[in-house]
């Protein structure tokens, strides 16, 4: 009985979670810029912390009281990924939608041609249209 115990004591000792007492150094990271300019028709900030986290927005309205009107967005951030690898991305944001550039990020393969096949079955069914059907007669 007493091995028993002891046994569980180890087991309840290994799944422990003891997460909250390992200490994680981005809980102590100290601001140590921060700058922010809020107006009507644009605004801009910028931050750095201690633990190397960096970041710094503008934005402007344009077309105001129009139709189209939209913001203009243009931005970067940097950090430290957990393996250790810088992390710098640059980005836009605009009526074309928010575009980011950065080393890390994949970049799409080059388009590939359309096959001749699909090209060849694209203009058959240009050229002959399903035909219209009468009403569907049900008995």
């Amino acid at each position: 009985m007493k091995s028993f115990v002891a046994i569980l004591a180890l087991v309840a000792l290994a799944a422990a979670d003891v997460s909250h007492i390992v200490r994680n150094p981005d809980q102590d990271a100290q601001i140590l810029k921060q700058e922010a300019d809020v107006f009507p028709d644009q605004y801009q900030y910028s931050y750095e912390t201690s633990n190397g986290i960096a970041a710094q927005e503008s934005g402007q309205l344009k077309n105001a009281g129009r139709e189209d009107e939209a913001i203009s967005v243009q931005g970067s951030n940097q950090y430290t990924a957990p393996d250790g690898t810088p992390i710098q991305i640059s980005y836009v944001a605009d009526e074309n939608g928010y575009q980011p550039q950065g080393a890390h990020l994949p970049t799409p393969p080059p388009p590939q041609e359309i096959p001749e096949y699909i090209i060849r079955s694209l203009e058959y069914i240009r050229t002959h249209p399903p035909k219209e059907e009468g009403p569907v007669k049900r008995f």
